[in-house]
């Protein structure tokens, strides 16, 4: 639907925006505070909090945007040895505990912001800076990721349990060099790489 289309393309440029931003920012504020610092001998009370809640939400930020490109960390040896019917059981049930998770600490993170409002909690160095501002940040991001991991349920459920594991990183990089298994079936050659690269992913825990 378009409007499932338009959420996601503005949670992904929301995360993209503010991911970058953040670090951007955290990397300057902090630089120019080192250089404050050693060369004018003068420091910025502010930069240091400055700098923890730009990185902050770069981090958050980022880690929803993670779950849009499936970046984040995955040991998938156990799908890779199970039928695929059971591995897709089980893709969907780990993606069903994400969901839960991530939307606790949403919720949760919703109820502590409204408590700091409830105390006026402010920064001291911040420029008397609300705190409920950059507290905002575990309830939206959270909830981002929540929806990517609602469309990643969604996808899961719509695709065929026979093509439901992906490739690993390994095969992955193999197929773009253009000796996937899938494009050189007639290739004994090649396919006893790949062979051979399933093999060592098994024995190092899909770390290769």
């Amino acid at each position: 639907m378009v409007i499932f289309r338009v959420i996601s393309k503005t949670i992904g440029f929301i995360n993209k925006s503010i991911a970058a931003i953040g670090i951007t920012g955290g990397v300057a504020v902090a630089f120019t505070n080192v250089v404050a610092r050693y060369a004018f001998d003068a420091s910025l009370t502010w930069a240091t909090e400055m700098t923890i809640f730009l990185f902050l939400w770069s981090t958050f930020f980022g880690a929803a945007y993670c779950f849009k490109k499936d970046a984040h960390i995955a040991v998938t040896i156990v799908l890779d040895v199970v039928p695929s019917r059971v591995a897709k059981v089980m893709l969907l049930l780990s993606h069903l505990i994400t969901l839960v998770f991530l939307l606790a600490v949403a919720y949760f993170g919703y109820e502590y912001i409204e408590l700091v409002v409830d105390m006026d909690e402010r920064s001291i160095d911040l420029w008397d800076m609300p705190m409920w501002v950059p507290y905002s940040v575990i309830p939206i991001a959270f909830s981002f990721a929540a929806y990517r991991v609602g469309e990643r349920i969604h996808g899961i459920l719509s695709t065929s349990h026979d093509k439901i594991v992906k490739e690993s990183e390994a095969e992955h990089v193999l197929s773009e060099m253009g000796i996937g298994a899938s494009r050189n079936a007639k290739n004994e050659n090649i396919q006893e790489l790949n062979k051979m690269v399933k093999e060592v992913e098994k024995k190092t825990g899909g770390l290769l």
